[in-house]
């Protein structure tokens, strides 16, 4: 009797995968696919990853378009973008991705319908100007995300632009560490308000300065959002030379021990969940030539205050830099030709992604300043945000995304100007996170509004796209609050009134904060 073969899990196909071939040996490939016109092979297209590719949805496709059209993410070390940079982007963008762009929480960018065909030249105009794709995605550690503003900022406690340009360079196309479980997100931090969000990050660095004036750095590790949804615990310190072998050897025990068996436990979280804080530590600390100094936690201010809004003298001389809202991250080739034009009109040289998906524009000559920002004001990109506006972020969602069920950039437009109208002088920082599916790349659990995708019964009984609304998440250290569930649920065309008559009726209650008030509508 010839028994079926047994159907291969989602995990097993993907360890499979790399084992058969690394993703770093797919750019072969790629210049291969893209010479012959060859379909692109199904297992390749989960290695293309490594380079940053995704495929996309096919819901702004034409009927009769049977291309297949990829989502290109580039990765910006240290969130930088300088003038000739932002012309390539835009360039690429006007060409090759029908006028796309869009920043992303971990400091990149994004382009959508880009062809296979292509890529070697999409490639070789990043390569021009020091850009590159290599670990965008995959199963690698990916952008070392840190302040916009370091090395420029007189509030900072240090600036650490050369700790994260060595571990970005000591890991992108390293193949000791090119097979993790899944992804691995670093953070190294050196702003007094830690804008990177360390609570979140699967290895973090957050700047001390000691009595001595030294400066240590804080270590934080298994945080996470989504199905590995935990604050990072602190460790302990240890100084910047010391940064990079830990940064190693932290990931070498979550390479080897990881779990491969279920991706939706294949975090480092899970790990430390497993073992216990003290026995990673302690299995850590084994795998080091120096001691990790005891942990001694540091408070942290709230998140929703965590920004670089508006203009600021910078620590060069005759320099300012100006901290700028974008509506979740979407930028598009109109505003990249704006940004340029606005660069040379005013002599800017660089911006700087957020991990809030805003911009800062780092080197303004301190005359041209206000000149600048109130240009900038004038197409949209915002130097002094509403308080909706501010903390606005959304995914990608159904437009361009696979996985997503509901439409996110354009409603995070939509609703942003609909409360800008309806409540022009809210005195509040409100969070808001509008993402297409449960996944929460938006990460809708740690703002005051959490939007997820989902689908619902409409006022005629039909299933349609909609959201699922959560409340009161935060990040704030020890004391991080995730959002809890309200059980609210309503159609997409009803977004705007619904966030609407929350804010009314917080305006028209005894609360003190909009999160007390939000709260009352959380499920126990």
């Amino acid at each position: 009797m010839i028994t079926a073969p047994k159907k291969e899990s989602k995990a097993a196909r993907v360890e499979r995968i790399k084992k058969e071939k690394d993703g770093l040996d797919v750019l072969q490939d790629i210049y291969l696919y893209a010479i012959t016109g060859e379909a692109v092979d199904p297992e390749d297209i989960d290695r293309l990853k490594w380079y940053g590719l995704y495929t996309q949805n096919r819901n702004l496709q034409d009927e009769n378009d049977e291309t297949l059209y990829f989502m290109l993410r580039v990765k910006l070390i240290g969130g930088e973008l300088n003038l000739e940079q932002l012309k390539t982007i835009a360039d690429i963008s006007k060409r090759y991705a029908r006028g796309t762009a869009d920043f992303t929480t971990r400091q990149d960018l994004q382009f959508h319908y880009i062809r296979v065909v292509d890529l070697p030249e999409i490639f070789r105009l990043l390569d021009s100007v020091g850009l590159s794709t290599i670990f965008a995605a995959g199963d690698v550690p990916r952008n070392v995300v840190s302040c916009p503003v370091n090395g420029i900022d007189e509030d900072e406690i240090a600036d650490v632009r050369d700790v994260v340009d060595k571990i970005n360079e000591a890991l992108k196309g390293n193949r000791a560490f090119s097979n993790l479980p899944r992804k691995f997100k670093i953070g190294v931090n050196g702003c007094s308000c830690n804008c990177i969000n360390h609570e979140m990050q699967d290895l973090s660095f957050n700047a001390v300065k000691q009595e001595n004036g030294k400066i240590h750095f804080a270590v934080s590790v298994g945080g996470g959002l989504a199905s590995n949804r935990r604050v990072a615990d602190h460790i302990g310190y240890v100084t910047p030379s010391q940064v990079l072998p830990l940064t190693k050897a932290v990931i070498k025990i979550y390479r080897d021990n990881g779990n491969r068996d279920n991706r939706r436990k294949a975090r480092l979280g899970h790990i430390i969940e497993e073992w216990g804080i003290s026995k990673f530590r302690e299995i850590l600390q084994s795998n080091l030539t120096f001691r990790i100094k005891d942990p001694n936690e540091i408070e942290y201010i709230n998140s929703k205050h965590r920004d670089h809004f508006g203009i600021h003298k910078s620590k060069v001389k005759n320099s300012s830099f100006i901290g700028c809202a974008l509506n979740s991250g979407h930028i598009g080739l109109e505003g990249l030709e704006k940004l340029v034009l606005l660069f040379e009109k005013y002599d800017a040289k660089a911006l700087k992604a957020t991990v809030t998906q805003n911009i800062v524009i780092t080197q303004v000559p301190t005359k041209n300043a206000q000149a600048l920002a109130q240009e900038l004001e004038e197409v949209g990109i915002s130097p002094i945000p509403s308080n909706f506006k501010a903390k606005i972020q959304a995914c990608t969602g159904l437009n361009f995304c696979k996985f997503a069920i509901s439409e996110t950039k354009g409603a995070a437009k939509n609703l942003v100007e609909h409360l800008e109208k309806k409540f022009p002088d809210f005195g509040e920082r409100v969070s808001i996170s509008i993402n297409g599916c449960p996944n929460s790349c938006a990460h809708a659990h740690i703002v005051d509004i959490g939007l997820i995708g989902t689908k619902v019964k409409n006022k005629e009984g039909q299933s349609v796209v909609g959201y699922d609304l959560f409340v009161g998440g935060f990040l704030e250290g020890v004391n991080t609050q995730f959002s809890k569930k309200t059980n609210i649920k309503f159609p997409q065309e009803e977004l705007n009134e619904n966030i609407e008559n929350l804010i009314t009726e917080y305006l028209t209650s005894d609360f003190k904060s909009l999160r007390e008030y939000l709260l009352t509508k959380s499920t126990k």
